[in-house]
């Protein structure tokens, strides 16, 4: 068992990469670009690891790391400060007072930096499959390994993409700003696609001891309201911010209070935000007034579907099951595939869903993710297959590293077992 200041350095780290870590990379960057700033934060970071356990936890985790990654930037600065500009901002951090730099923390305008990284991830001038993984890696603290694994690509070939994008940040000259509104509507979908992953990540994260994170939940929904707002209500940002409201709308049943994962058809629905889910209806009307509805919109009406319903069993999947053919038209992902035969099961029958799913199986779109090994495990136990569903649990738990979601689908699997 770990000593108590072990325990409690590394609950604090784990807290600051999960709270602060993006607050303070985006205050950096400000200050010193994107390369030293990553490089003296990860640097801050593992000086933490090193002296916390043994020094004790600083009152204010947050400032301690901001404090000895700006000592790190500025030791890096003078190495590299063969340029003006790079002699210019060394002066420019050496003149800042600690305290000045530290309170930066606790600012109103520490949101904004936050906004400008998030719209720097976004730029057209980075590759699109890319975008998504910076942002992924910024904002939201994931690692490297934790990224490839959410793209179903090898650590080595997502940190060769990252890498590229920085260097393309640094030599390409990205402004690190919130666009002018006409540039922004030129880049909305990539915007809308990247915040949808924020939010995703927020709602289950890729690995921890936490379902979700509400934190990250939470600044995917600030940020797009203000996007909302910066794009004067376009029918898709409309759209996206509904989608949010109404899935976060239901985050405080989805765990028990020892933090254990509720599926959708065990939940409270008495805990459900219905003022949330109010606001998210109306977004999604006026989005569908003012156009044809997107994809955000169609996966909006499925939630509103999802919430309006006074339980699951009266769900209305067969409007649901349409909703998602309909999807799967305009966005042709497995994973949308997967939900509407889930979805299907629920009207059909699960030996129609098990065929949907066997036959994505066999197309390989989602190899190796727990989604459909769990999908698969579900409707092999509701058809009595016993053997098969265990075999399909035991890959499913195999496949996540989020460990309420791996408890989850054990105690389903025990479930099957006992009989």
């Amino acid at each position: 068992m770990l000593p108590n200041a072990q325990r409690e350095a590394q609950r604090a780290i784990e807290a600051f990469v999960r709270d602060d870590r993006s607050r303070v990379l985006a205050a950096l960057v400000k200050r010193c670009g994107f390369e030293v700033a990553e490089e003296s934060l990860d640097a801050a970071i593992e000086a933490a690891v090193r002296q916390w356990p043994g020094e004790g936890t600083p009152s204010s985790p947050a400032a301690w790391v901001m404090a000895v990654a700006r000592r790190r930037a500025i030791d890096a600065l003078r190495h590299r400060a063969t340029r003006s500009q790079g002699r210019a901002t060394l002066r420019a951090l050496r003149d800042e007072r600690d305290a000045d730099a530290l309170s930066a923390l606790e600012d109103e305008a520490f949101g904004d930096d936050r906004l400008r990284l998030f719209f720097t991830c976004c730029h057209p001038a980075i590759a699109e499959e890319t975008r998504v993984a910076l942002a992924l890696r910024w904002l939201s603290g994931l690692s490297t390994d934790d990224v490839a694994r959410a793209f179903c690509v090898a650590p080595a070939t997502m940190a060769q993409r990252l890498t590229r994008a920085k260097a393309k940040i640094e030599t390409a000259g990205i402004p690190y700003e919130v666009p002018e509104k006409s540039e922004l509507r030129e880049r909305l979908a990539s915007v809308l696609e990247v915040l949808y992953a924020i939010f995703n990540e927020g709602y289950v994260a890729t690995a921890g001891t936490s379902l979700q994170r509400v934190d990250l939940a939470d600044e995917a929904l600030r940020l797009a309201a203000i996007l909302c707002a910066l794009v004067d209500e376009h029918p898709d940002a409309l759209s996206l911010r509904a989608l949010l409201l109404l899935v976060h709308a239901r985050r405080a049943a989805r765990t028990a209070s020892d933090g254990e994962m509720i599926a959708l058809d065990e939940q409270d629905r008495a805990l459900w935000d219905r003022a949330m889910i109010s606001l998210g209806k109306s977004l999604l009307d006026r989005a569908l007034r003012a156009g044809p509805p997107s994809a955000y919109a169609i996966e909006a009406a499925i939630q509103a579907l999802h919430d309006e319903s006074p339980s699951y069993v009266a769900t209305d999947f067969a409007q649901i099951a349409e909703l998602y053919r309909l999807l799967r038209a305009k966005v042709d992902a497995p994973i949308v595939a997967l939900n509407e035969a889930v979805a299907r099961s629920m009207v059909d029958g699960p030996e129609q869903g098990l065929r949907l799913v066997l036959a994505l199986e066999r197309a390989e779109g989602l190899q190796g993710h727990h989604a459909l090994f769990a999908a698969k495990a579900d409707l092999l136990r509701r058809l009595g297959r016993s053997a098969e569903a265990i075999a399909a649990y035991d890959a499913a738990i195999e496949a996540t590293r989020n460990e309420p979601e791996r408890r989850f689908l054990s105690r389903r699997r025990a479930i099957v077992i006992a009989g």
